[in-house]
């Protein structure tokens, strides 16, 4: 490889990791894959596509000469750079626009664009998509040295995307479990100290009957602000393990909302939200177990999946409601204690529902839970 070319490549893969690693915002990481591809290869255009589970890919990043925008663009499962994303193997064409192997399935919007090359995207264990570059019409071809630069850096910034991501997983889960720790000290050791120094004062105030009015009265205040202070502690627990208080039984679309921001902000990813209209007149009790539900299910997500997408459907018919979470992560692993889960059961349970739960180191995990509306 030039040693110029080289320079280059080291230089662009290290400000990605510094990037990845920060915690930055993953779109704005893409971009910075997406630019330095398009620079090494001195390409036109370079597009950073991400693999769907039907096996099309959606342009997630950009960079170059574009007119319109194809950010959002989807393309084929049989277009070349979803083979490329699937079987891990490069491939250039001197004109995406008439190669057979590659023309069937170019979309509109790249047509004016000529040589072409396509590297896949991720690792082997963990194939995210694939990295493309485009020259315009007439333009020279792609090298096969600048085929091996681009398959090279796609490969060594797909590990530093995945080795990121883990990273800063394992950050927002130990953000969730430290705020849980300090909730739990708070409500096991805090709270316990001041209620015993307040039942030590209020015992104290009934024994002692030598006390002046006005030390009685100091005292009695002393007791009062114990439990005020108490009542504080509580409802700092509270919010430490539910940031969204609990809405009205008519705001439930809105408390689903909060849940999902909640999760995002641990997640580090926006879920998908698929909510239906009709769920104003929900009963107060069904919607408190429904939130305590998504609750459970968004924390499962977060401790246990390491997924990268997430999706919440919730759907009502005339007899029931049903709330669907599904992750892309590694499934329910071995030994971890499924309390969750039993919770999600006991719930739907309580109100004649049911929760099935279906998970796979493949397909990640599934929870459906679904409970009974009353008759109107």
């Amino acid at each position: 490889m030039d040693p110029t070319l080289a320079a280059r490549t080291l230089t662009a893969s290290t400000e990605i990791a510094t990037a990845a690693l920060a915690g930055n915002d993953p779109d704005a990481v893409l971009h910075l894959v997406v630019r330095a591809a398009a620079e090494l290869a001195e390409a036109d255009l370079g597009l950073l596509m991400a693999a769907a589970e039907d096996g099309s890919l959606t342009v997630e990043a950009a960079h170059g000469a574009r007119e319109p925008d194809p950010v959002g663009l989807v393309l084929s499962p049989r277009s070349s750079a979803a083979r490329v994303a699937r079987g891990g193997v490069p491939i250039v064409a001197d004109d995406v626009t008439t190669d057979p192997r590659t023309a069937p399935y170019v979309p509109a919007e790249l047509r004016v664009y000529g040589p072409f090359a396509a590297a896949p995207f991720g690792t082997r264990e963990t194939r995210l998509g694939a990295l493309t570059v485009y020259r315009r019409r007439s333009a020279k071809p792609f090298t096969s040295a600048t085929v091996e630069v681009l398959t090279a850096f796609a490969a060594q910034a797909g590990l530093l995307f995945v080795l990121a991501e883990g990273h800063n997983a394992r950050e927002r889960v130990g953000l969730y479990e430290e705020r849980e720790r300090i909730a739990r000290d708070l409500h096991d050791v805090i709270v316990q100290r001041l209620y015993a120094a307040g039942m030590q004062l209020d015992l104290l105030s009934r024994r002692s009957r030598r006390l002046a009015r006005a030390d009685a009265t100091r005292l009695a205040d002393a007791v009062d602000q114990l439990d005020a202070a108490i009542a504080d502690v509580r409802s700092v627990v509270r919010t430490l393990r539910n940031p969204d208080p609990k809405p009205p039984a008519a705001d439930l679309a809105e408390s689903v909302r909060a849940e999902v921001a909640t999760a995002r902000e641990l997640l580090g990813f926006e879920p998908s939200v698929d909510l239906t209209d009709d769920i104003a007149d929900v009963p107060p009790e069904i919607a408190d177990h429904f939130r305590a539900a998504l609750r459970e299910a968004l924390s499962n997500v977060v401790r246990h999946a390491g997924a990268l997408r997430v999706a919440v459907h919730l759907r009502r018919d005339r007899h029931n409601l049903r709330l669907t979470v599904a992750d892309d992560g590694c499934g329910i692993p071995r030994g971890v204690s499924q309390r969750g889960l039993k919770n999600l059961r006991e719930r739907a349970e309580q109100v004649g529902g049911v929760c099935e739960v279906r998970s796979s180191p493949r397909s990640g995990t599934t929870v459906t839970w679904q409970v009974p509306l009353p008759r109107a």
